[in-house]
């Protein structure tokens, strides 16, 4: 590839697409590459400010930037996600389904930190929708070295995929209200509501609900049971602080195979509960649910209708970015909460 005056570049492919930029009105490719400049385009090239051009002359070893766009991008996804045309130099990644995307954010830095290219992305775990952008390859110099596409492409197949989207599967989501007051019915239940208004928000199926005194052995029942009758994920809300009469974190503990954790750097959210029952989640999901718009619920619930296995590892992670800022109008997940 060489540069030549476009007077020079009559009969010659361009080796790359030109942009042509009109402020508020267009920006895009007035020619694309692998046009074959005519003496007519000349004019029309000066006006975009084009007085020399790059026509292909590829050497031995080189690629060309839409043809490595292209061959990164399809690495990158293992040919599971879409991939728009290829032009200048850039392909955008598209999710094929509405689900969660999934990143390998220590491959995406081990190829970024290769050089000569641009690989990014949306936030690991966010929520996206159906052909909606979620990556981005991008090549910087008009040409890179075969090479360094090699060198990317193995590090893709050995991390295979770096981007994914995982779709949110209808699981049946049982709810088990907790507190004496409710249950002898001194107070109106505030929970349900709200809990099962967030399992639909995300795609999940709501059971009906179940009320429990303060009794561990009563809650740890319910838990059970629901299993029993096919939940395949159980809210458990309510007895989550450390007050003598609240003995949930007990119930969720002696239905559990397994403790993930008691406690999550999440605010608002910390005194939330993970465990499992065999491969069952149970969240024990504190008050913090019932009159905050977005909580630790919303980070971790799209997880489970994944059938993800939550590990403490990462969960230790969310304190960075795990403080919500309380906004007067909520535009989560348009926010830094859970990032």
């Amino acid at each position: 590839m060489k540069s030549v005056k476009v007077e020079d570049a009559i009969g010659l492919v361009l080796a790359h697409d030109l942009t042509k930029i009109l402020p508020g009105v267009f920006k895009g490719a007035a020619f694309k590459k692998g046009h074959i400049v005519r003496s007519e385009d000349i004019e029309a090239l000066k006006d975009a400010g084009k007085y020399h051009v790059f026509v292909v002359t590829l050497d031995e070893g080189q690629v060309h930037e839409d043809d490595a766009a292209l061959r990164v991008a399809t690495a990158a996804t293992g040919g599971k996600l879409l991939l728009a045309e290829p032009g200048e130099g850039k392909v955008n990644i598209k999710s094929p389904v509405p689900g969660l995307l999934k990143v390998d954010i220590s491959a995406l830095d081990t190829i970024n930190a290769i050089g000569k290219i641009a690989l990014v992305c949306l936030h690991n775990n966010t929520l996206v929708e159906k052909d909606q952008i979620v990556a981005a390859a991008k090549i910087i110099p008009l040409t890179i070295g075969r090479e360094e596409i090699e060198k990317i492409e193995q590090i893709c197949q050995d991390n295979r995929p770096v981007f994914e989207v995982k779709p949110l599967y209808p699981l049946k989501t049982a709810v088990v209200i907790t507190g004496s007051e409710v249950y002898f019915g001194r107070i109106i239940d505030k929970f349900g509501d709200p809990l099962k208004e967030k399992i639909r928000l995300y795609g999940g199926e709501p059971l009906d609900l179940q009320f429990a005194p303060d009794d561990e052995e009563f809650i740890k029942r319910l838990i059970l049971e629901s299993i029993e009758m096919g939940a395949q994920i159980v809210i458990v809300s309510g007895g989550m602080a450390v007050d003598s009469d609240d003995v949930t974190p007990k119930a969720i503990e002696q239905a559990a195979t397994q403790v993930i954790t008691y406690g999550i750097p999440l605010l608002p959210g910390a005194m939330c509960m993970i465990a499992y029952h065999n491969d069952v989640p149970i969240i024990g999901v504190p008050a913090c649910a019932m009159y905050n718009k977005t909580t630790v619920l919303d980070l971790i619930y799209p997880r489970l209708l994944t059938q993800e296995r939550v590990e403490k590892k990462e969960l230790i992670g969310l304190g960075h970015g795990g403080l919500c800022l309380h906004c007067e109008v909520c535009r989560y997940p348009v926010c830094p909460f859970g990032k």
